[in-house]
């Protein structure tokens, strides 16, 4: 028999993943995520607007540019400093606060609108990280999200990386998030609406061992995996995460574009 999933210790290693290389290096590149995110969510000026699992700010970003009072959230406070150096540098006034995703220190109905671009997904409860987004948010208000499907590039990417590093038993995979049946059994009557959006998010690196080398570098959770492998296992899991990106890439040999897809979703809060 299985021992008991022990959610705490799996957060704890997990938020050591998220704070080791520097995720700022790769999040920078998905700026257009949190735009189009606050165009879909309609954000409007003077609206309270809480980022969830914020990373380096790019929602948070995008919804202070509209005007709106944001509160930008992560559990690993280093992160957030990258983000308000953004803000500091085009002088928008946002507040930062290390937060817990599945524990966040707010009222009921304390915001319009909740924001999360590839971040809440990778809570290890899911139903806790769902009830406390649809708790803080006024009814009428809007939750959106930006989530990895399970069959885009980066679903693969952590499916490769599980052979490498499996997760413990009974863990849910973020990509769930990815999929509608979950997202609607996540939610359910929490939910007036629910809309749904498949969208693209364009990877563009100098090649595939480029892409490698980034990731290795400054995204924790890969880190973390070639961290724990031997020389002769991280070379063996290099070259498959090259395979993998060659086998997507749509520019050829001279450079590496690979499409990730993704869901924008939207949920009026009932």
């Amino acid at each position: 028999m299985n021992a008991p999933l022990d959610l705490a210790a799996l957060k704890t290693r997990q938020q050591a993943a998220w704070g080791s290389g520097d995720y700022a290096v790769i999040g920078t590149t998905l700026q257009i995520v949190g735009e189009t995110l606050a165009e879909a969510a309609d954000l409007r000026t003077n609206e309270r607007v809480l980022d969830v699992a914020a990373g380096n700010g790019n929602a948070t970003l995008a919804a202070a540019r509209r005007g709106c009072l944001v509160t930008s959230t992560d559990y690993v406070g280093s992160l957030l400093e990258r983000g308000a150096e953004r803000a500091r540098a085009e002088r928008l006034d946002v507040q930062f606060q290390v937060a817990d995703a599945e524990a966040l220190p707010f009222a009921d109905g304390s915001f319009d609108a909740a924001l999360s671009t590839f971040g809440v997904m990778f809570t290890p409860d899911h139903r806790r990280a769902a009830d406390e987004l649809a708790r803080v948010v006024r009814p009428g208000g809007r939750i959106a999200l930006a989530n990895w499907t399970p069959d885009s590039m980066v679903g693969r990417i952590f499916k490769l990386l599980g052979r490498y590093v499996p997760p413990p038993a009974g863990v849910q995979p973020p990509s769930l998030w990815g999929t509608e049946a979950h997202l609607r059994e996540l939610f359910g009557n929490k939910a007036a609406r629910l809309q749904i959006t498949p969208r693209q998010f364009v990877f563009r690196y100098r090649s595939a061992p480029h892409y490698v080398e980034v990731f290795r570098q400054w995204y924790g959770p890969v880190n973390k995996a070639f961290a724990a492998q031997t020389p002769d296992k991280a070379e063996a899991l290099a070259s498959e995460l090259i395979e993998l990106l060659e086998g997507l890439n749509r520019a050829g040999p001279s450079s590496l574009v690979v499409p990730a897809d993704y869901l924008e979703v939207v949920i009026t809060r009932a």
